[in-house]
């Protein structure tokens, strides 16, 4: 399984669309400090994702999120690859005995297929959005993490890179 976290605040990202002339579109904006992460986990050989919703990115939530996948999946060894993250490598993490942790190089998210996850979730659940509160943008990005968890097939799609898939075969 490949792994990564995602920040989702409530900052709107703007985006391009479509109007009739002369009409010009209004899209609300909103600045704020208010964020929350999804963490996510992905088989590449399946397209299986799990994710969770978590208030920060540090070691208490790392471990919530790897005792977490390892329940989910009790009868799988799982070498989960990850980013070098500081809190991916606190020496408090206490990893179920059916995961392992490998880490990527360092400055290589290119190489993580999560990365792309978060792209698609964030260009079809996420442009021109403004939220009224925290639990607004929670509730909203738990329906599109859910959506995409139910759609193992256009998961798959994301994230199967054939180098990834040939390393596993060979």
């Amino acid at each position: 399984m490949f792994q990564d976290e995602a920040r989702f605040g409530r900052i709107t990202d703007t985006r391009r669309c479509w109007c009739p002339k002369p009409v010009r579109p209004i899209v609300t904006a909103m600045v704020t400090q208010e964020y929350t992460y999804a963490y996510a986990a992905v088989s590449i050989a399946d397209g299986e994702l799990d994710t969770l919703i978590l208030p920060h990115v540090n070691g208490n939530c790392m471990q919530l999120f790897l005792n977490e996948v390892a329940a989910r999946h009790p009868d799988d060894h799982i070498v989960m690859v990850l980013d070098g993250a500081g809190w991916h490598q606190s020496q408090e993490l206490a990893l179920p005995e059916n995961l392992r942790l490998l880490k990527l190089p360092p400055y290589s998210p290119e190489l993580n297929p999560v990365e792309h996850l978060w792209d698609e979730l964030r260009e079809k659940a996420f442009p021109n959005l403004v939220f009224d509160s925290l639990d607004a943008l929670e509730r909203h990005l738990e329906s599109a993490l859910r959506e995409m968890e139910n759609d193992i097939a256009r998961v798959r799609s994301i994230v199967a890179w054939p180098w990834i898939i040939d390393a596993l075969v060979n």
